[in-house]
C-alpha cells in the first residue's frame, strides 16, 4: 500500500554538467530562432501597415478627385493591422522572454556572478514549456504596438484628412489653393454619403481619443521588459 502511495520516480536520467550545458546552449539557440520568426512576422505587418498609409495617402492628396473616404478607409486597415500584430506580438513575447530569462539569470551569471543573485527562473521556463501561456492580454500587446509603431502612422493619417477637408483645392477641381474660412466648412465636407459631416467628425474623434486612452493610460512594462530599456 505504501509503495503504491508513493511519489512516481522522474522519467529519463539526471544528466552530467557536460550534458546539462549542451542542452541549454541547444534550448537557448532553439528560442533565439522562434523569437527571431515572430519577431519577422511583427516587421512584416508593420511593413504593410506602412505601405498601406503610404499608398492611401498618395491616392488622397494627389487629386481632387479622390474622396476624403480613403484616408477613413485606410484608418480601418491600419488598425486591423495593429489587430493582427499585437496577435502575434503575444507569441513573440512568450519566446522573448524565455530568451531574456537565459540572458539574465544564467548567461549574465556566468560573466559577471553575483554570489547573492537567486532565482527559480529554471522552473518558470519549464513550466512555460509544459503548458504554455501567454504571458500579456490582448489589449496590453495593442498599447504596446500602438505606442511603439501604430500612433505615429494613424497621426499622419488624421492629419491628412484634415488637410483634405480643411483645403477646397483637395476637395473640388478647378478651386485655388486655399484654406476653409471657418469650422464649419470643414465639418461639412466630412459628409460621408447619407451620413452628416457632424457625425463622422464626431466618430473620427473618439476612436482617437480612444486609441490615446489605450496607448497612454494603460499600465506600465511588466515582467522582461521592467529590465534595461531595449526591448520591443
Amino acid at each position: 500500500m505504501a509503495e503504491a502511495l508513493a511519489a512516481p520516480a522522474p522519467v529519463g536520467r539526471t544528466l552530467s554538467p557536460g550534458e546539462l550545458v549542451t542542452t541549454m546552449a541547444h534550448f537557448h539557440r532553439a528560442e533565439i530562432l522562434r523569437m527571431t520568426g515572430w519577431r519577422d512576422r511583427l516587421d512584416r505587418t508593420s511593413n504593410w501597415a506602412i505601405t498601406v498609409v503610404a499608398a492611401m495617402l498618395s491616392v488622397s492628396l494627389s487629386t481632387a478627385s479622390a474622396h476624403h473616404g480613403v484616408l477613413l478607409f485606410a484608418m480601418l486597415l491600419v488598425l486591423l493591422l495593429l489587430w493582427i500584430e499585437a496577435r502575434r506580438y503575444r507569441f513573440f513575447d512568450v519566446y522573448r522572454a524565455r530568451v531574456r530569462q537565459f540572458e539574465r539569470h544564467y548567461f549574465a551569471q556566468i560573466f559577471s556572478p553575483q554570489p547573492d543573485f537567486a532565482s527559480d527562473w529554471l522552473l518558470v521556463v519549464g513550466e512555460s514549456l509544459r503548458t504554455p501561456k501567454f504571458l500579456i492580454s490582448q489589449r496590453a500587446a495593442l498599447a504596446r504596438r500602438l505606442r511603439r509603431n501604430y500612433i505615429h502612422m494613424l497621426l499622419i493619417l488624421l492629419l491628412a484628412w484634415i488637410l483634405k477637408l480643411s483645403t477646397p483645392s483637395l476637395l473640388t477641381e478647378g478651386v485655388r489653393i486655399d484654406f476653409v474660412s471657418s469650422v464649419r466648412e470643414v465639418v461639412a465636407g466630412a459628409a460621408l454619403g447619407p451620413i452628416p459631416g457632424l457625425v463622422i467628425v464626431v466618430l473620427v474623434a473618439a476612436f482617437y481619443v480612444g486609441l490615446l486612452v489605450m496607448a497612454f493610460m494603460t499600465a506600465g512594462d511588466d515582467g522582461e521588459l521592467s529590465f534595461g530599456d531595449v526591448h520591443v
